[in-house]
């Protein structure tokens, strides 16, 4: 038999190279299908970003809810104001931002958001609220008007009669207001609101230890109320009781320490209760919190006045009366603050602003006076 010598037995291939290439192929396939991050990006082609959860309606709820009850109405404020904008249509929203607006100092802003609450739905609690804002605003015709169509709408509402109780007290109509606040409380003796208003009836007609009995069932119902405690301070002062006024006031600040007009009251209150450091530390926070606040830097200027401190005086009694503030004493003191700088230019404007309101004014008079015989001016009218 030839045998071909140049023949060479085939083996016989394995398996294994031919499995590893399927795998490779498998896991490419699954690359190309699923997996873009690695590729070139496609300039063409606009990436989207990665979408993030949106916070709902609900949870700004909660976190206002929770902040009123710490105390902190800015940050109360803020939240009601996100909720009020994922829902136009709440009038809750709009309302509590103006009731918070109200104890911050805002009352004008209040007034604009409580209207919007009225328009939404015309409730016993919303009028109420109006009425408060119109009523811290000075407007009081609008907030008698309010407060009665809140009664009206809904006589078992307690908040209502308290309200109504308070703008009756600022109209001097005693009794009213006490009418009022006595059937607030009766229809609901755990309302805050209800309590607080009783106290102040009582405290603007003398009855101190009626108010600070009202006053501290209030701060038991909701301690978070600082302007409660401002009440309370307001009351050991009329007693001559300055240091357990100025303990009240010190728990006001710290019930709302996010809150310029509880820091303007309880400086105005610290200067009353014969402690002008405390005073002007309280001040100076208010105009910190909020440096569009006119009452906090005429209070500020005043105890500045008294201090003899003319530089620091005219800069917060110059920025008081730039932001509305009217009133002839607040006039000639700017006006005396200039004289002492040796500034009768702007002295004698403020002063005779102060004439203009009160002719027979007699610190603006004995100021003009001096200007005069500074500057040699024989025709200043006197």
């Amino acid at each position: 038999m030839y045998i071909d010598r140049r023949y060479r037995f085939r083996r016989r291939r394995s398996p294994w190279a031919a499995i590893l290439l399927l795998f490779i192929l498998v896991g490419a396939g699954y690359l190309v299908f699923t997996r873009t991050d690695w590729l070139p990006a496609n300039p063409l082609i606009s990436r989207l970003p990665s979408p993030t959860p949106t916070r709902s309606a609900l949870s700004f709820l909660a976190e206002a809810e929770d902040l009123y009850r710490a105390g902190k109405f800015g940050s109360a404020i803020a939240a009601y104001a996100h909720l009020a904008q994922l829902e136009p249509g709440n009038d809750e929203a709009y309302a509590w931002q103006a009731r918070l607006q109200v104890l911050s100092g805002r009352a004008g802003d209040a007034v604009i958001l409580a209207q919007k609450a009225v328009n939404i739905k015309e409730s016993a609690f919303n009028l109420g609220v109006l009425a408060m804002a119109y009523d811290w605003n000075n407007q009081y015709p609008e907030a008698m008007d309010n407060g009665l169509k809140a009664v009206d709408k809904d006589p078992l509402l307690a908040e209502a009669h308290a309200i109504l109780a308070e703008v009756y007290a600022d109209k001097t109509n005693w009794d009213r207001a006490l009418v009022e606040g006595q059937a607030g409380v009766k229809l609901n003796p755990k309302s805050a609101i209800a309590q607080r208003n009783l106290g102040y009836v009582l405290e603007r007609q003398g009855r101190f230890e009626e108010a600070i009995a009202a006053y501290e069932q209030a701060a038991q119902i909701e301690p978070q109320l600082g302007y409660i405690y401002v009440g309370l301070g307001n009351c050991y002062l009329a007693k001559g009781q300055d240091e357990q006024a100025l303990a009240q006031f010190q728990k006001a600040a710290a019930a709302n320490p996010d809150n310029p007009a509880i820091f303007d009251q309880v400086g105005w209150g610290a200067y009353q209760a014969k402690d002008p450091d405390q005073a002007v530390s309280a001040l100076k926070k208010a105009v910190e919190l909020d440096p569009q606040n006119a009452s906090a830097h005429a209070h500020l200027g005043f105890v500045y006045y008294t201090q003899l401190n003319w530089e620091a005086a005219a800069e917060n009694l110059k920025k008081a009366v730039d932001l509305g503030v009217k009133s002839e004493e607040y006039y000639y003191e700017l006006g005396l603050a200039y004289v002492q700088l040796d500034d009768c230019a702007n002295a004698v404007t403020w002063l005779q602003k102060a004439l203009e309101m009160n002719p027979q004014s007699q610190p603006a008079r004995d100021g003009l006076k001096q200007c005069a015989k500074g500057l040699r001016i024989p025709d200043l009218r006197l």
